[in-house]
C-alpha cells in the first residue's frame, strides 16, 4: 500500500525508502517491481489486491469518484473490521507522507535502510 500510494503521489523519497524497506525485509523482487502493475500479474492475492485498489481510490482523490461500494465490498470480503481499519489509517498516512515529502522537495535515492527507525 505504501509503496502504491508513493507511485500515485510521483513521491520518490517514500519510494526510495519503502523499496528498500521491504526489500531489506524479505519482500520478493518481482513483486516489488510489479506493483505499479498488480491489476496484470498473478503475483498477489486476492486480499492484497483488494487492498491495492482501496489504495488507489483512496489516493485518486482527483478522480472523483471516491471509493465504490464494489471495492468497499471486496476490501471487506478479505479483511476484518480491524483490518479494515488499520489499511484506512495506513492509506491516508501514507498519503499524509507523500504529500509532505513533495513539498519539501525530499527526492529519493539515498535512504539508508532503517534510518528512520
Amino acid at each position: 500500500m505504501k509503496i502504491r500510494a508513493s507511485q500515485l503521489n510521483g513521491c520518490g523519497g517514500c519510494l526510495d525508502m519503502h523499496t528498500k524497506e521491504a526489500a531489506h525485509a524479505g519482500e520478493d523482487v518481482t513483486r516489488l517491481l510489479l506493483v505499479g502493475a498488480w491489476r496484470e500479474t498473478t503475483v498477489f492475492t486476492e486480499a492484497e489486491r483488494a487492498a491495492l485498489a482501496l489504495t488507489e481510490h483512496g489516493t485518486r482523490l482527483a478522480d472523483g469518484e471516491g471509493v465504490p461500494d464494489a471495492v468497499w465490498a471486496e476490501a471487506a470480503a478479505h479483511h476484518d473490521e480491524e483490518q479494515l481499519v488499520a489499511l484506512v489509517a495506513l492509506i491516508a498516512s501514507i498519503n499524509a507522507f507523500n504529500r509532505l515529502n513533495v513539498l519539501v522537495g525530499q527526492r529519493g535515492g539515498a535512504y539508508v535502510v532503517g534510518q528512520f527507525v
